[in-house]
């Protein structure tokens, strides 16, 4: 990364007012988390099967197992990207981040206005009656109850009705943000961002990777990833291939001399 492209970025985002932040699997890695796409050689299966809902409802006590193995991390803690995004909105900076992380570290690290847009592993509900249930408690249930899954709340024609399911979206799902209002909510922040910050993710998974699309014309954007994605060479864009954590430090300590 250039001195001039870090200047650059930096005079940027001090401009800025209304930053929209779009995060993936790269800020969290930095905390600890391994990508869910990385193979892990627990199952022969590919994760995209195993996270899909019609595993969930063919196979729920494994993919229970699966899901706590490699999706629930409550020991993460939030790295310097996470704090600096927190700060940077109670600055008065950052409009919204809008997350394909299911982990809560934005939460943690003090941030208000996050979108999950892939959903949480923090809670499951239940798909008859509405009842939500912390991970913990799943948990408790694994370890005392054979039916974990089946919530005891209410009762439904078919037990798989009662299925509690985690609040992430899996594929072949569809989520809260996945709704006509959801994705309306969040073109509408795309659209009144003065500046997009792109965060450790490749774009390539839609509708997530089109949101940049959306932003004004000439509305600069960042992307600090160690990958490329498909719009590294568009126009008003700004491409770093470094460590979020670290980056995100050198920008915050020339805001902040």
């Amino acid at each position: 990364m250039s001195a001039n492209t870090m200047d650059t970025c930096t005079n940027l985002i001090r401009n800025a007012k209304k930053i929209v932040v779009l995060t993936g699997a790269g800020i969290s890695t930095e905390s600890g988390i391994k990508d869910f796409r990385s193979k892990t050689g627990i199952y022969s299966l590919a994760p995209e099967y195993i996270l899909s809902l019609d595993y969930f409802y063919q196979h729920p006590k494994e993919f229970y197992q699966f899901a706590i193995e490699n999706l629930y991390h409550p020991e993460a803690v939030p790295n310097k990207g996470h704090e600096i995004l927190a700060k940077w909105e109670q600055e008065g900076k950052v409009a919204t981040i809008i997350t394909q992380n299911i982990d809560g570290l934005h939460q943690r690290a003090g941030s208000k206005n996050v979108i999950e847009f892939h959903g949480t592993m923090k809670t499951a509900t239940c798909l008859n009656c509405g009842k939500n249930y912390s991970t913990d408690e799943m948990l408790s249930r694994m370890e005392t109850m054979e039916d974990f899954y089946i919530c005891n709340n209410c009762i439904a024609n078919n037990k798989v009705e009662q299925y509690i399911k985690p609040d992430v979206v899996l594929f072949g799902d569809t989520g809260t943000w996945f709704s006509m209002a959801g994705i309306q909510t969040i073109l509408r922040y795309m659209q009144e961002a003065d500046f997009v910050l792109v965060l450790g993710t490749s774009l390539l998974v839609t509708p997530f990777s089109t949101f940049p699309q959306y932003r004004r014309q000439g509305v600069p954007l960042i992307i600090i990833n160690k990958g490329e994605t498909p719009y590294d060479f568009g126009q008003d864009t700004y491409v770093i291939h470094e460590s979020i954590g670290k980056t995100m430090e050198e920008i915050d300590n020339q805001l902040h001399p």
